[in-house]
């Protein structure tokens, strides 16, 4: 076959086609026009935007677009569940995004910081809440278990911990978890004690300071102060040793102090108001004993809470209680306290079942107040639940959410009405989701809750206001759907080996036995959650102490 010439087939190839541009037409509009164009943009479409060019890449990055897209998507439809907050006489138009305080809610805080508000990254991190989507990490604390259980607590990103060995101590839980403070416990020969309760004021004015409170087994409790700025941790007062036995519960609001022995003693101080630096000031004199009441028919697991009221500061005290006809059920009791110090009233409200029930069951309940006479109360109407009969595993009473953990997988959700006229436990309403038992929940702020099944493997957030007391959300707690399953992964320290495709079944099951090795299980069923993390103790098969963090952000 005969070669043809080079220049002939130099002449014989085709012309390169040249591709027909088009017009920019967007790059001659202002950034103002820009930024209406990408308002209407789904939010998958304005993060596809971001990958397109420095300019697009800045706009699609402004704050008020995603100021605006994070009110339609989490406060909006919040705002549309609450009874009365939504005229519906009146057009959608009250709903409208807007940047008044009064529609923003609780989320008013974030309108307020004004610049300081990176609102993408508040979109992100209520997404990733949304989804259950998070960083699990996990912190050793302790070689070897404590007796007592270590306490833990979680405020704004700052975990403090205390226990008899390590003293009190504070973890920074931004990025890597780093130990901030320690505070060994310095007491005298006449003073031997253990903590055995633990409580952190969040309602603190200060933003630097963290005030701590700490109790002990000899019935004494100590006042203790985190200062971020400087990271370090001090004693502002320490009580004497009581008579009445070791503190099972604590909790601290302002200058107020309530504490429950586990002979179920409550007590409630006053210590008197700091100045104007009280971060500069130690507390001066003793507190004040504003009451002091004993019960006999409380029984574990407890809630104690302190809380901000129209008529002054009130204590209240969730409980769980045996009947004879329906198995367990809760309790709750309030005292109420003038802004003086002066008790206004003390009342009870139980949601006792008066209907025979099989044992271990779930059952129709009937809820009323308990016939105290010595308490001031007022008969509710009767209400029909669906409440599980089992004996609580755990309690968190945050105003207006009760919740109880089960030892049957379930959960119990109890709304609860307190004003000047009455006090009201609601019909309890059965949560199902969790695959093992209940072995600790927490309600935060804004009706989000948190629960963990007792191996730790199972984490699930639930959303309360609204989602649970409309007629949807009643048909989808049956199924589990109620509720937002954590999907984690791993830190690069922790992850293990993933199989590649075609690996050997004994790779894969060498990993997955790696991974259960290296996770924390629930030790105590002791969690809780800020606005980015939430925390769990847990305790790894070789008996070291950890704290698990979902960081959400």
């Amino acid at each position: 076959m005969v070669k043809r010439d080079r220049e002939e087939l130099i002449d014989t190839v085709p012309n390169k086609r040249l591709r027909k541009t088009l017009p920019d037409r967007l790059s001659a509009l202002s950034d103002e026009l820009v930024l209406v164009l990408l308002s209407y943009l789904p939010i998958n479409d304005l993060i596809r935007c971001e990958q397109l060019s420095r300019r697009l890449r800045t706009l699609a990055s402004d704050s008020q677009l995603w100021k605006a897209a994070y009110y339609e998507r989490f406060v909006r439809p919040r705002a549309a569940r609450i009874p009365g907050l939504r005229d519906t006489s009146t057009s959608d138009r009250s709903l409208l995004y807007s940047s008044k305080l009064s529609k923003w809610l609780d989320d008013g805080y974030l309108v307020k910081r004004g610049g300081a508000t990176n609102w993408k990254r508040q979109y992100r991190l209520r997404h990733n809440w949304s989804r259950g989507s998070c960083k699990r990490t996990e912190t050793e604390i302790a070689p070897k278990p404590s007796i007592p259980p270590i306490l833990v607590r979680l405020h704004d990103g700052v975990a403090v911990t205390a226990d008899a060995a390590a003293g009190l101590r504070a973890w920074s839980m931004q990025g890597s978890q780093n130990l901030v403070a320690t505070l060994t416990w310095e007491f005298d020969d006449n003073f031997k004690a253990t903590p055995t309760s633990l409580a952190l004021d969040c309602s603190s004015t200060f933003t630097s300071d963290l005030r701590i409170s700490v109790g002990f087994s000899n019935g004494s409790f100590g006042v203790y102060v985190l200062d971020r700025r400087k990271q370090s941790l001090a004693c502002r007062y320490l009580h004497a040793p009581s008579s009445n036995g070791k503190l099972g519960q604590i909790a601290c609001l302002s200058s107020y102090i309530a504490t429950l022995t586990e002979a179920q003693l409550l007590s409630v101080y006053r210590f008197p108001e700091p100045g104007e630096k009280a971060s500069d000031q130690k507390i001066v004199g003793q507190p004040q004993l504003l009451c002091s009441l004993k019960s006999y028919t409380t029984w574990p697991p407890l809630s104690l809470i302190l809380r901000r009221s129209s008529t002054g500061i009130t204590t209240s005290i969730a409980y769980a209680m045996p009947t004879y006809t329906s198995g367990w059920s809760v309790g709750l009791q309030e005292l109420q306290l003038s802004p003086d110090g002066a008790v206004l009233q003390s009342r009870l409200a139980t949601a006792i079942s008066y209907e025979p029930a099989p044992l271990g069951g779930s059952v129709h309940r009937i809820s009323r107040p308990s016939p105290d006479p010595s308490s001031s109360m007022v008969h509710a109407p009767l209400f029909k639940s669906s409440a599980s009969s089992a004996k609580p595993t755990s309690l968190s009473y945050t105003h207006p959410y009760l919740l109880a953990g089960h030892s049957d997988n379930t959960l119990t959700l109890y709304m609860v009405t307190s004003n000047t006229e009455q006090l009201i436990i609601g019909p309890g309403n059965l949560l199902c989701g969790h695959t093992a038992s209940v072995s600790g929940a927490h309600i935060g702020d804004r009706g989000k809750a948190v629960s963990v099944s007792m191996d730790g493997h199972d984490l699930r957030v639930w959303e309360l206001e609204g989602g649970i007391a409309s007629g949807t959300g009643r048909r989808r707690v049956p199924w589990g759907e109620a509720s937002v399953s954590v999907r984690s992964e791993a830190s690069c320290e922790q992850e293990c080996r993933v199989p590649q495709k075609g690996s050997r079944g004994n790779d894969y099951m060498t990993s997955m036995e790696h991974r259960h090795t290296q996770e924390a299980v629930a030790s105590n069923g002791w969690l809780s959650f800020d606005e980015e993390h939430v925390i769990m103790l847990g305790e790894k098969r070789q008996g070291q102490q950890a704290l698990v963090v979902y960081n959400f952000a």
